[in-house]
């Protein structure tokens, strides 16, 4: 069985668009093994000075896989050329 990826999406409270991102994650997570893991920019000093208001963001190993709007289908292209070996 292949490990579950770690994803993790990097929001603030009230934000529309992070919302957004989390159902499509959720959407997406239902045919790709992953477990997402919800970062609050505001509660950490390092993600907001360099994350700052650009949220949401959807992060793979450290790196960015989306972010500003982020849908269903911008993450499964994203993931496709994770599992391609062409992404980064």
């Amino acid at each position: 069985m292949t490990e579950a990826l770690r994803v993790e999406l990097l929001t603030r409270r009230d934000c529309g668009l992070c919302e957004k991102a989390r159902l499509a994650l959720e959407a997406v997570s239902r045919d790709v093994s992953m477990r997402v893991v919800a970062l609050d920019v505001d509660a950490d000093e390092e993600l907001l000075r360099e994350f700052h208001i650009r949220v949401p963001v959807v992060r793979l190993e450290g790196a960015v896989l989306a972010e500003g709007v982020v849908t269903e289908a911008s993450l499964r292209s994203a993931l496709a050329g994770v599992r391609a070996g062409t992404w980064r």
